[in-house]
């Protein structure tokens, strides 16, 4: 039997001067892509400042939506629906990533790849977007039509594979009580 499962794209605007950066270049709000496990937001992964106060150390990370780093973010979360086999595939690859997260890097080339329309793809490299887009690709999941290499945040936020949930001051949603999430899609200031 295969069943449905549900995983989970966060999208954030950190306020970070990295962040107010690619903001002033894309005109998109939100400039950071992770892949989530649960609605509640406590498994949630991408590429992105290892110590949140140093933004030249960057690779894989295991990120802490609830500490300081994101306390005054904003985000859009969406629910993805995929097959069992699928998100059991994307588990792997993000548990093979963690075991192995001393080999990850943050791919900054292959963000000017972006810019200049040049595939920059570099071994154990990431940036954000591109490792939620590439995960999902290696698991049969192709999210936008485009490879990875070139999948910005806001593609994420176009495609019909995604349902938003939530959208606004991601504290604001991480303190919400279970019984108001159930109810669906909600939006705040």
């Amino acid at each position: 039997m295969n069943r449905d499962a549900e995983i989970y794209v966060l999208l954030t605007n950190t306020g970070t001067l990295f962040s107010k950066t690619i903001r002033w270049y894309t005109k998109n709000m939100l400039n950071h892509a992770s892949i989530a496990f649960d609605s509640d937001l406590n498994e949630v992964y991408s590429f992105g400042r290892k110590n949140p106060s140093n933004p030249f150390f960057a690779g894989f990370v295991k990120e802490d939506v609830r500490g300081e780093f994101f306390e005054h973010s904003t985000c859009a979360l969406y629910r993805c629906t995929i097959d069992h086999s699928a998100y059991v595939n994307i588990r792997n690859q993000i548990q093979y990533m963690e075991k192995n997260r001393d080999q990850y890097k943050y791919n900054l080339l292959g963000m000017l790849g972006i810019m200049l329309n040049i595939e920059m793809k570099r071994e154990y490299a990431y940036f954000c977007s591109q490792f939620v887009a590439s995960v999902f690709e290696q698991s049969g999941v192709n999210l936008v039509d485009k490879p990875s290499l070139f999948v910005t945040p806001a593609d994420l936020e176009k495609t019909a594979l995604l349902e938003l949930v939530y959208h606004g001051r991601l504290h604001a949603y991480t303190g919400c009580p279970e019984e108001i999430k159930a109810t669906g899609t909600f939006r705040t200031a």
